[in-house]
């Protein structure tokens, strides 16, 4: 009895020795198994164990226990000489190898634990074994010992091994290098561990728990110290805490997350047509909702609501379309309305409607107003352009029709009905000479060469050109050259004996006079000044003549034109002529005398017209007060067309240097606009409306008659039918 007690002691401190000192790994849970009968089991295992070992078997295991300690002693014997050397490799692993086959009978006869724990792996799980996969061997064990890999089986052993021994369950031990097998008992912790439940069956996780403090009939708490002083006090530390964060804050170093926007609450009883959320189906089209009662619908209106007997009978014999539905009537009280009689009716003609007429959805396009609106630069990047008014030339009597600015800047010239022209200062406004025509002044143009003080005036049939007396005497010897006229020179139609025009000498006024046989409604110098072009409107389909003054020569235009003229104007800086007609613009070629191009303009009737100094970009304006711009190397249709005055545009300016243009009007304004012509032709003119200039009145219904620039200075002078001159400066 004795040594059965001894052998059942033993080999539970060995199964509890070999539980512990191994790895365990997840195991598949078992196909059936009951938690009530796992403590039985446990405990069977454990006599079943106590019952099978007899006296022999621990008489044989006390045998090989004391050969092993023998042998263990040997080897410790080796192990204190100290490690072998290097030149000796190959004995010390003969000698290794010997000594791991005694061991692995030692192990294969005895199943004592302390023989395992010799040849437990000593590196650790910190150490990787991948440190040890070019090795022979996988570390090290308690005395120091290499621990050879064992050969691994292929995989068809290892499953023929596996199907022999189905009922025990392995795992491998990597850092061993070996398999372990589980007991019963142990593959019964792992199964509860996985489903959560506690190792041991009879642990009771839901025990009822135990209050070690008895509440009844207690006068104090817990603890009836006071409370501590540095409660009440604010710590420094959290101070300095705060400090930091709030500088932190401000550097940017902490970075807040965004508050998560909550999903919109969908209105369950809300029309479903205001919804902006559509499913994917076919969304319920709702009906139109009626018409709101009126005032007239009450049952007390107003008396001017309700009609009187001829009325009513007007309405009878009214057709029905358009005969009022509802007649309103006034009753004392609401008990006594009567019912309504048409209301069935009106009832099934909704629902006839309602089922016949087909709905669809019309998705609306919102659009700010704002977003129509181009983005153009600021005003004040713009300047310098005309703003205010300065100065004002008074001394007409009546409209002022045409202005003209001296190509050095310092002279004004000015025709008026009044049958004066005028030359006033520009800086002073003195009035410095006046010459009486005794007729209506149509226009007026200053010679664009500075060392030719000559002024054209065009008065009804004839054109004046007269000498201003301004400049040095080489000047004035060049000018009176200029306009002197020996004998009268005539031009003769072919085949009439009617003249086209004439040249004489004006005794009056000391300068040439150019009779023609039509009214001119405009002139215009070239810019070498020596050829001057006028338009007679009222004439034939070719009045436009063009007259060399050095010569003393005058000569039609060779081509053709379709249409009635309305103003002309050169080049400035090639041989183009430039002939406006009501309905479109037309570009010659003088020297090759053929058509170059034809601008369409779209409007009803063209009054002026202006080129820009680089030659390539045209404005036009028309009597319906639309103005527009035309870039030649684009296309032949205006590139934009703006509405700005309300009434007829009777002038347009374009100024030499700057990048400015005028419009004056009959609205007794005059618009100032920005104008950029880039030189990269893949760029478009820009133009930006600047300021509108106010000041003219209106006299028998015209306002601006005309407006020029300064040569030099973004300056504007407008003439007005109130007979006044103004300067608008920067």
């Amino acid at each position: 009895m004795g040594k059965q007690s001894r052998s059942k002691e033993e080999g539970g401190n060995m199964t509890k020795k070999k539980t512990t000192n191994t790895p365990h790994k997840q195991l598949p849970p078992p196909e059936s198994d009951s938690d009530s009968d796992s403590a039985s089991e446990y405990h069977d295992e454990d006599e079943e164990f106590s019952e099978d070992d007899g006296s022999e078997d621990f008489e044989s295991l006390r045998h090989s226990e004391t050969e092993d300690s023998a042998s263990s002693g040997d080897e410790e014997g080796i192990v204190d000489e100290g490690m072998p050397s290097d030149h000796s490799s190959d004995e010390e692993e003969e000698s290794e190898t010997s000594q791991q086959q005694q061991l692995d009978e030692g192990v294969e006869e005895s199943d004592s634990s302390d023989d395992e724990v010799h040849d437990r792996n000593t590196v650790g799980y910190v150490v990787p074994l991948k440190w040890y996969e070019n090795e022979k061997h996988i570390g090290y064990d308690i005395k120091g010992r290499k621990i050879k890999k064992k050969e691994k089986d292929d995989k068809l052993q290892s499953f023929l091994a596996r199907t022999d021994d189905s009922k025990t369950l392995r795992i491998s031990d990597e850092y061993n290098d070996e398999e372990v097998e589980l007991t019963k008992g142990e593959t019964k912790f792992i199964r509860r561990l996985l489903k959560g439940k506690a190792p041991h069956p009879d642990f009771d996780p839901y025990a009822p728990s135990v209050d070690f403090f008895k509440w009844d009939g207690a006068k104090h708490p817990l603890s009836n110290a006071p409370e501590p002083k540095r409660r009440f006090i604010p710590s420094n530390w959290d101070k300095k805490m705060v400090v930091r964060i709030v500088r932190a804050i401000r550097k940017g170093l902490y970075h807040f997350e965004e508050p998560k926007k909550e999903p919109p609450v969908r209105p369950l009883w809300v029309d479903e047509s205001s919804s902006t959320e559509k499913s994917r189906h076919l969304a319920n089209i709702p009906a139109p909702k009626l018409k709101l009662p009126g005032h007239e619908e009450s049952y007390n209106p107003s008396l001017e609501y309700i009609p009187t007997q001829e009325e009513i009978d007007a309405y009878q014999s009214m057709y029905e379309e358009d005969r009022p539905k509802y007649i309103p009537k006034r009753f004392p009280s609401m008990r006594s309305i009567p019912a309504y009689e048409n209301a069935v009716k009106e009832l099934f003609e909704r629902c006839l409607d309602l089922l016949m007429c087909p709905r669809k959805w019309n998705n609306r396009i919102d659009i700010k107003p704002e977003s129509l609106k181009p983005k153009l630069p600021s005003k004040k990047d713009l300047k310098p352009y005309p703003m205010t008014c300065y100065l004002e030339y008074r001394g007409h009597t009546d409209a002022v029709m045409s202005v003209s600015v001296d190509a050095s800047g310092q002279w004004i010239a000015s025709g008026s009905r009044d049958g004066t022209v005028r030359i006033w200062e520009v800086e002073t406004g003195r009035c410095l000479r006046v010459w009486e025509v005794d007729e209506a002044v149509k226009c007026v143009a200053w010679n664009p060469v500075r060392e030719l003080p000559v002024l054209a005036v065009s008065v009804e049939q004839d054109i004046l050109i007269l000498n201003t007396g301004f400049g040095n005497e080489e000047e004035q010897e060049r000018a009176k050259e200029l306009l002197l006229v020996k004998a009268p020179i005539s031009l003769d139609d072919s085949g009439n004996t009617a003249s086209i025009v004439s040249w004489l000498h004006d005794d009056k006024h000391g300068g040439i006079r150019l009779r023609h046989f039509k009214t001119v409604s405009s002139i215009e110098w070239h810019r070498k000044g020596d050829y001057l072009s006028a338009v007679m409107p009222a004439g034939e389909s070719r009045a436009i003549l063009i007259h060399q003054v050095s010569k003393k020569q005058s000569q039609r235009i060779p081509f053709k034109l379709h249409g009635l003229p309305v103003s002309s104007v050169f080049h400035p800086t090639r041989s183009i002529f430039f002939i406006s007609t009501k309905k479109n613009v037309r570009v010659y070629d003088l020297v090759k005398q053929k058509l170059i191009k034809k601008l369409e303009t779209g409007l009803r009737e063209v009054s002026s017209i202006a080129v820009h100094p680089a030659g390539d970009n045209v404005i036009v304006g028309s009597r319906e007060g639309k103005l527009c711009w035309f870039d030649m190397d684009l296309s032949s249709q205006p590139y934009r067309t703006l509405k700005c005055h309300p009434k007829d545009i009777t002038s347009l300016a374009f100024h030499r240097s700057y990048p400015i243009f005028a419009s004056g009007s009959d609205d007794c304004t005059a618009y100032v606009f920005h104008g950029m012509v880039y030189s990269d032709l893949n760029q478009n003119p820009l133009i930006v409306p600047l300021q509108i200039l106010r000041g003219h009145r209106s006299s028998n219904g015209r306002g601006v008659l005309d407006c020029k620039f300064h040569p030099r200075q973004p300056w504007l002078f407008t003439a007005g039918a109130d007979s006044v001159i103004k300067l608008y400066c920067h």
